[in-house]
């Protein structure tokens, strides 16, 4: 097989391009590649969707060592490349929004695996696109932008710290697998990416209705450089004496900002206000 450098410039030179607008930047790495697959753990007989496939580079890797895969892919100029790489393989090709991706019209009641090099203008909306569909997904391996990868592993109390990692974490245990140099890709970002792992599981001890319980965590963190105390009040549109006497009653001081609390304080405060 072909390495993915060569690969990849043996379809630039037959005249690929990568479309800007799509934020596509097309993966050239084999260290990266082999990295991501160790890290997906895949199963021959579990269901394998791939977002974003581009040229293929990472897809003709995937596709042998699964019995089931789908390949999605907006640009239809890359469906054709596509379509002549992957000749001969068990795959169907997905012409179509990643955003508008039904996972139980693709394999049903199973579990599948997702994994994608993610564009980074819609990153955030896929990740929780697919995140609601959770009973459809064991896990996935996805790219993303560096910072947003940080932000999504960051613990309470880091300035990283926030809505995504909070929304993320009730639904996933996070690894982190590796950063990703520009160089691994053609054309090259103008940032560092970063390769997690996400598997899927509920929340341990979560008891909460979710709407309520994000209705706080917006609200905790609309005035995020705010105390507790007055985020609250305005967020939750509150009088002020109420946020503290409900703060107090539930051992949390007011004084308090967002980024201190742990997904179980969040927890407690969802009750304080219901």
């Amino acid at each position: 097989m072909e390495s993915a450098a060569e690969y990849t410039q043996r379809l630039i030179r037959s005249g690929a391009r990568a479309q800007k607008s799509m934020g596509q930047n097309f993966l050239m790495s084999d260290e990266v590649i082999d990295r991501i697959v160790s890290a997906s753990r895949l199963q021959s007989d579990v269901p394998l969707v791939e977002i974003g496939s581009g040229l293929g580079v990472l897809t003709r890797v995937l596709a042998p060592k699964v019995q089931k895969m789908w390949a999605v892919e907006l640009d239809k100029n890359k469906i054709g490349i596509l379509n002549q790489e992957l000749r001969g393989q068990s795959i169907q090709i997905v012409n179509q929004d990643a955003l508008m991706l039904d996972l139980n019209q693709l394999w049903g009641d199973q579990k599948g695996y997702l994994i994608g090099n993610l564009p980074y203008y819609i990153t955030s909306p896929l990740i929780m696109h697919f995140l609601e569909q959770a009973d459809h997904l064991v896990g996935m391996t996805i790219m993303v932008q560096k910072e947003v990868a940080d932000r999504i592993a960051a613990p309470p109390g880091s300035k990283t710290y926030g809505i995504l990692s909070i929304a993320v974490q009730i639904s996933a245990q996070v690894t982190k697998v590796m950063d990703v140099s520009p160089s691994a890709f053609w054309p090259a970002p103008k940032v560092t990416s970063a390769v997690i792992r996400l598997d899927l599981r509920p929340y341990p001890g979560f008891d909460v209705d979710k709407r309520d319980f994000f209705r706080v965590v917006k609200a905790a963190f609309s005035q995020r450089r705010k105390t507790l105390g007055n985020s609250l009040t305005g967020g939750l549109g509150r009088c002020k004496e109420e946020v503290i006497e409900r703060l107090q009653s539930v051992g949390i001081s007011d004084g308090r900002r967002a980024e201190s609390l742990s997904i179980e304080e969040f927890q407690v405060l969802t009750k304080a206000f219901q």
